[in-house]
């Protein structure tokens, strides 16, 4: 369990809340706060979590929180922003087939054990009862569909998608129907699902479903 974190020296300036440069001790406060909401949220659901249960599970002193943090809200925000900051980059299977496959696939495969799935599926319903929460969840998803956007550039290099495809529409394309079973009709997904999805989203690719109706149109 990390130590609480040192408070700052008189007169010095405050940073907005959970914004400081990681580093150090800061970096593992930050990663000891997010793990205890993780826990707090796959556990109790986000309108029980509260500062007293952070500070209890993440060892850092809750007037410590308070003053990084501000509250719960920007707690699940930062937690969702160091979500963000991770290293994944999307699959390169050298083909486009390929890769919607391996995109289907990993969403499937992410909530296919409870366990894992309990820390994004309670992300997912903190968004709707937080607006912090919300936009944090929208800029997750949308760093994630800027780091697919290679998959459809290759594509189109390769010859397999129409210029102008518009990738973040067809990475939406690929997650919608399982995240829709996943989340609102509460129906299982599995590998034959995200296959599935993969092949709808790849018929529609080439047959110029994703491009703009300009595109290709001369100047």
């Amino acid at each position: 369990m990390n130590d609480p974190q040192s408070p700052p020296e008189r007169g010095a300036s405050s940073p907005a809340p959970g914004s400081r440069r990681p580093g150090g001790r800061t970096a593992r406060t930050r990663a000891a706060v997010r793990d205890a909401v993780l826990t707090g949220l796959a556990e109790h659901g986000y309108p029980a979590l509260t500062v007293e249960y952070v500070a209890e599970h993440s060892g850092v002193h809750k007037t410590t929180l308070y003053r990084r943090w501000g509250g719960v809200e920007s707690m699940v925000a930062d937690a969702l922003a160091l979500a963000g900051e991770d290293r994944w980059t999307a699959p390169d299977t050298g083909s486009l087939a390929g890769d919607l496959r391996a995109l289907a696939r990993e969403v499937a495969d992410s909530f296919a054990d409870p366990a894992l799935a309990a820390a994004p599926t309670a992300f997912v319903a903190a968004a709707f009862q937080s607006p912090r929460a919300a936009e944090s969840l929208h800029a997750f998803y949308a760093e994630r569909f800027r780091r697919c956007a290679c998959v459809v550039d290759r594509a189109v290099a390769r010859g397999e998608a129409p210029a102008g495809t518009d990738a973040g529409a067809v990475v939406r394309a690929v997650s919608a129907p399982l995240f829709l079973r996943l989340f609102v009709t509460r129906e299982p997904v599995d590998t034959r699902i995200a296959d599935q999805a993969a092949r709808t989203v790849l018929a529609a690719v080439e047959a110029g479903a994703f491009t703009s109706e300009d595109a290709g149109a001369p100047a």
